[in-house]
């Protein structure tokens, strides 16, 4: 047994027994005396201060991410700034943390905040005079499989368009940043310069240096006891040493956010869970080092390790079966006083990965352990936290659910300083939107997907990834038991949403791959079903409320750059930020005269619905605005036997004459009430059936069996977004959003500039048109093999990084790889050259004419004026 271990057993629980509660960062070396020097400076200077009665923002909790949003606020203008800590600043998650920093990140937005947050940390100590103990030596992500090499190449295209430095390398190169490592199993690295770890105690109390300097209020203790909505949209802040009235309340509470959101009637979505990571004594083959070596991230062992003076740090992930949640505090809330204590260490739970770092380093087998730091962190159910704006009550936001608290606090604290300072988000960050979750997410629901986000931190990152735990949710279409076992379910806002299906023969199940896989051939067959007969698709994950009024019109009309549809006719409209960015893309039908039914992703639910209700409250408009998401099933019917299958079960003329697209009907089907409206997103000739969930399953039978003899069948998600790319339909999210404006989105017939109306960004998109487009959204044709673009990946040009890639799917039509770009406007000619990145080679691609396939009605109308000439 190796020395590592033998000690383990012995001196680890003794010693962490003797600072258990009290235990400082290893940064500051581990000792039981500074946390009541700390508390004792901490209060004093709060019973020393003037307590504000108002405040326009008050932000509770004093981690390192309220800090952070204090500082900016402040430093951004912002005059009476009110931070409360319930205890003392760094309590609860900050204080314990291994503190890594990194630019990376496996998606695309959050390396933005990564990036925000490493900048601050490098220039903090020079601005405010507090030191942060920031170390930079680089990090290396260790591929040790085939299938890592390629996640790693995977991810180098999607960050070459980035700002962020990074580097595939080879061996040598991992093994110069990090000598002591065994290379046996090393095949290769992802290398990221300036990564690093800082003390989290230390970047604290610098961020709340400059938050003061800049004329923030820091009061500690002041726990919170209560909140109260006053009629105007402010706050009364309820507090032991008096009440507080705030034009906004930002909830950054760490593992206590679920308790503060309950004061409101919210039940956050957020869970601790128990982390533990190591620290060793001096260890003399790293003491004789010359420069500090990269931290280090063994993706197949599941832990991270660290350089810490002369020592190491290492930090595992636990298998989701061996992690605990400390679910208690769901429940029961934290325990009173609770705040820097620790938990008990469990070093059975970690065994496993320390064998697997002690063959990855071997010097590990001798080293002297001198603490185990167990502590709780908050996990979201998908990992990543929620940050802005809550839907459901005025202006209370949310910065909570943080399980990298330390390297997300920087730039969050930038990110929410600019939208409340500005009105709306410097960039897209939409899967950090609180709004995301909502009702369905009950708690055994979180338990499962925070097991399971906690387990799969490190396994390999796939396109189109679904995890299972938790599944499903009390969310189910009138049509899930009819269609769950005939295909490969995805997950959407809650929904189980079926992505493709399975025939006889079929290689069936959910095999993930960076390269075509085991749907590739069934969507193509789909696709053919669709151009050719007719599909079927449940598409009721969408989106759905109701707007109706008095102010109805005016409402829409002020948020939209479109104009609204008459009654029984149907739209595509966007709304837009103040600067014209796109918000979002809804799908609009005047019902009636004044009712409005609006349609957009399931993705973007909430998330537009606080848009709308935010709007109408603050310009007093009279209208009744309804979600209605959860009431109404969705079916698309498509194909060019659609029409036969429909006129069967309905008395309704469905004729291109007498339902004409873009149009929408009140029809009975099967003898069912139907609300139908003649559009597709595959743009075929199709319909989408609004239906009363309860009358969902035997609509959808009806049909089938009215279909028989035109060959009809289910389709799934996968076929729709490739026959949507085809016909050069854009998609929100990916060639719109808010980092995007309309017109370089190639948006311009549903933008209405001339319109009467002010609508939201019209004189910030009267400037941009003015000023002229830097780029545009090109559509591309990729060379490709056994690999299609899925969206992300770096485009190039002579050598040079010239844009990206926003989707890209396959052709099954024209037997092609497509894609849309964004590409500097002097690159975006048809004709035109480029290469598209994927998987570490370069594939040969070109701009060409949109769309590569015509859509129905454009045949339609082309065929029409050609006999009309014959």
């Amino acid at each position: 047994m190796s020395r590592l271990l033998s000690l383990i057993n012995i001196r680890l629980r003794r010693d962490l027994s003797a600072c258990r509660g009290i235990a400082r960062l290893p940064l500051r070396s581990i000792s039981c005396t500074p946390r009541k020097q700390a508390e004792e400076s901490d209060t004093s200077t709060v019973l020393g201060k003037r307590w504000k009665d108002t405040a326009d923002t008050v932000i509770i909790g004093g981690g390192c991410v309220g800090v952070s949003l204090a500082y900016h606020l402040a430093k951004a203008g912002m005059k009476d700034v009110v931070l409360l800590e319930k205890s003392e600043l760094t309590a609860g998650s900050t204080w314990h943390a291994a503190g890594l920093t990194t630019y990376y990140h496996p998606g695309i937005n959050l390396k933005q905040v990564h990036y925000d947050s490493i900048k601050l940390y490098e220039t903090l100590e020079a601005e405010t005079g507090q030191a942060v103990g920031f170390h930079n030596p680089g990090s290396v992500r260790i591929a040790s499989t085939a299938a890592r090499v390629d996640e790693m190449k995977y991810q180098m295209t999607r960050t070459h368009w980035n700002v962020t430095e990074q580097y595939f390398i080879g061996p040598e190169k991992v093994h110069e940043l990090f000598p002591l490592l065994n290379m046996d199993k090393v095949l290769a690295g992802l290398y990221t310069p300036g990564d690093g770890h800082i003390d989290p105690y230390s970047l604290t109390m610098a961020l709340a240096a400059g938050a003061r300097m800049y004329g923030a209020q820091i009061y500690n203790p002041a726990p919170v006891s209560g909140l109260k909505p006053t009629s105007d949209g402010k706050w009364d802040v309820e507090t032991p040493h008096g009440t507080i009235r705030a034009n906004r309340i930002v909830n950054s509470a760490g593992f206590w956010a679920r308790e503060v959101g309950e004061m409101i009637g919210f039940k956050h979505p957020t869970i601790p869970v128990h982390h533990q990571y190591v620290v060793t004594a001096t260890v003399p083959e790293v003491k004789a080092l010359k420069k500090e070596l990269a931290v280090i991230r063994d993706l197949e062992g599941s832990y991270y390790l660290r350089q810490e003076r002369d020592g190491l740090l290492f930090g595992p992930y636990e298998k989701m079966e061996k992690m605990v949640l400390q679910d208690s505090w769901v429940t029961d809330g934290v325990p009173p006083g609770f705040g820097k204590e620790l938990f008990e260490s469990d070093l059975d739970r970690i065994m496993e990965h320390v064998e697997m770092a002690m063959e990855m380093v071997p010097v590990l087998k001798n080293a002297d352990i001198i603490n185990i730091v167990s502590g709780p962190i908050t996990y979201t159910p998908d990992l990543l936290p929620m940050v802005g704006p809550h839907h459901g009550v005025r202006n209370y936001w949310t910065a909570i659910g943080f399980g990298y608290g330390v390297i997300h606090a920087g730039g969050i604290g930038k990110f929410l300083s600019h939208w409340i300072m500005n009105g709306e988000p410097p960039y897209d960050l939409i899967e950090c939107d609180p709004n995301r979750y909502g009702k369905w997410t009950d708690v055994p629901f979180m338990c499962a997907k925070a097991r399971e986000s906690y387990g799969f931190n490190n396994v390999v990152g796939y396109p189109k990834e679904e995890r299972f735990e938790g599944r499903p949710t009390s969310r189910m279409s009138g049509v899930y038991e009819l269609l769950k076992g005939k295909g490969s379910m995805g997950f959407h806002a809650g929904w189980e949403q079926p992505h493709w299906f399975y025939k006889p023969g079929d290689d069936i199940g959910y095999k993930p791959s960076f390269r075509r896989t085991n749907w590739f051939g069934p969507v193509g067959r789909e696709c053919k079903l669709v151009m050719e007969k007719v599909g079927v698709i449940d598409l009721t994950p969408f989106g759905k409320f109701t707007v109706k009024g008095k102010d109805s019109h005016k409402l829409l009309d002020r948020l939209f750059a479109n104009t609204m549809p008459k009654v029984g006719h149907t739209n595509i409209s966007h709304m837009l930020t103040p600067t014209g960015r796109v918000f979002a893309e809804v799908t609009i039908t005047q019902l009636t005269p004044g009712e409005f039914l609006l349609i957009t992703g399931s993705g973007s639910e909430l998330h537009d619905l606080r848009w709308i209700e935010t709007e109408a409250v603050n310009g007093g408009y009279d209208v009744d605005i309804s979600n209605v998401t959860d009431d109404i099933g969705v079916l698309g019917i498509a194909g060019p036997n659609s029409r036969e299958v429909l006129q069967k079960l309905t008395n309704e003329d469905m004729s291109d004459a007498g339902f004409k697209f873009l149009h929408c009907k009140s029809i009975q089907l099967a003898g069912l009430p139907v609300r139908a409206i003649r559009i597709s997103y595959t743009g075929e000739l199709g319909w989408e059936l609004y239906i009363d969930q309860k009358n969902m399953a035997p609509v959808y039978q009806a049909i089938m069996e009215a279909g028989k003899d035109e060959g009809i069948d289910n389709f799934g998600t996968y076929a729709m977004a490739s026959l949507r790319l085809e016909k050069g339909f854009r998609g929100w999210g990916a060639e719109m959003n808010c980092d995007t404006n309309p017109l370089e989105a190639g948006l311009d017939y549903f933008i209405k500039l001339n319109k009467p109306g002010d609508f939201i960004g019209k004189a910030a998109l009267q400037e941009i048109k003015a000023k002229g487009l830097k780029r545009k959204l090109s559509y591309i044709t990729v060379d490709t093999d056994d690999i299609d673009p899925e969206g992300n990946e770096t485009i190039w040009c002579n050598g040079k990084v010239v844009g990206n890639t926003t989707s890209g799917a396959y052709s099954y039509t024209a037997q092609q790889s497509l894609a849309f770009a964004y590409l500097p406007v002097e690159l975006s000619s048809v004709g035109q050259k480029v290469e598209v990145e994927l998987l570490g080679r370069k594939y040969p691609a070109m701009v060409i004419q949109e769309p590569l396939v015509l859509t129905e009605p454009t045949r339609t109308r082309l065929q029409k004026k050609a006999k009309s000439k014959a």
